[in-house]
């Protein structure tokens, strides 16, 4: 039972977070500068009937109420509203472009993740912090993301694949090399090495058990690193993923795919979250 009340209020716990995400994404986008403008309004032949428009608009989504109610009324008619850029249902935007966005983030979390962790155990076997492995990483944090992509583009070498695994293996390497300092010292680890047990199975039989609960939240820190990543990466290099639909709405104000993808993104983070802040508990259920 009380496994069952742990899993129900985390559940909870998510759904008002999103609940918050939808709201707050609602009254920004409703309130920017410009929300109504339409490039139509430039065209001398559509300026009348697009003011028209937009005056029709502006008074149906005047008030939030009205507004967050056609959210999700789009919701719950299964299209999550329509695209106002698209003039489609935004399901039918978003859908085929998950696994375009899905794949791109896995491949970069797998590769950051191996560049990280073997540089760390590298790293962290010494007995003193090295520069050699330090810098690196320092100066691949102090990169914005948006610039370490354009760089690779001029030079036309690396890809959206590079860029964020360089981006996730830098902070993950920051992590990863804190912790195996400390757990390379443990008096169970320095016995068995004087016992002459080998690297390898140290690492497999001893350390990453040990560590296991941070790589858990390492791994929702990667996710979260992710998905700020995505943007940037998937409008430089043409990427026809989620990150660069959410681009397009933003700069068309389309507030239906802004929702939703925004939505999409707090599920994934608080998932994330839940898996990983997994309590002992869990296992002895």
């Amino acid at each position: 039972m009380k496994l069952v009340g742990d899993l129900l209020k985390r559940f909870t716990r998510m759904l008002a977070i999103v609940l918050l995400v939808v709201i707050g994404s609602t009254v920004l986008v409703r309130f920017a500068p410009g929300y109504f403008s339409d490039v139509r309004e430039m065209d001398p032949r559509y300026a009348r009937s697009a003011r028209a428009e937009l005056s029709v608009e502006s008074a149906r989504s005047n008030a939030i109420i009205p507004l967050l109610s056609a959210e999700v009324g789009g919701w719950l008619r299964g299209n999550a509203g329509i695209s106002r850029q698209y003039d489609v249902p935004v399901l039918d935007l978003i859908l085929p472009r998950l696994a375009v966005t899905g794949s791109l983030m896995l491949r970069s979390i797998a590769l950051a993740w191996t560049l990280a962790l073997c540089a760390s155990l590298l790293s962290s076997a010494g007995p003193h912090p090295s520069l050699l492995w330090q810098m690196p990483a320092t100066l691949l944090l102090a990169i914005p993301t948006a610039a370490m992509a354009t760089m690779c583009l001029l030079a036309g070498s690396g890809g959206p694949v590079l860029v964020m695994s360089l981006l996730l293996a830098a902070r993950d390497f920051k992590f990863l090399d804190r912790i195996l300092r400390k757990t390379w010292l443990d008096p169970h680890l320095l016995y068995a090495r004087t016992q002459g047990i080998g690297v390898t199975r140290l690492i497999r039989a001893h350390i990453l058990p040990s560590i296991a609960s941070q790589l858990s939240a390492l791994a929702t820190l990667s996710i979260v690193t992710a998905l700020g990543a995505l943007a940037p990466v998937e409008v430089i290099f043409n990427v026809p993923g989620v990150g660069q639909l959410a681009w397009s709405a933003a700069l068309n104000r389309d507030l239906p795919v802004l929702l939703t993808v925004t939505m999409l993104m707090a599920l994934a983070v608080t998932f994330a979250g839940v898996i990983s802040d997994r309590p002992a508990e869990w296992k002895n259920a």
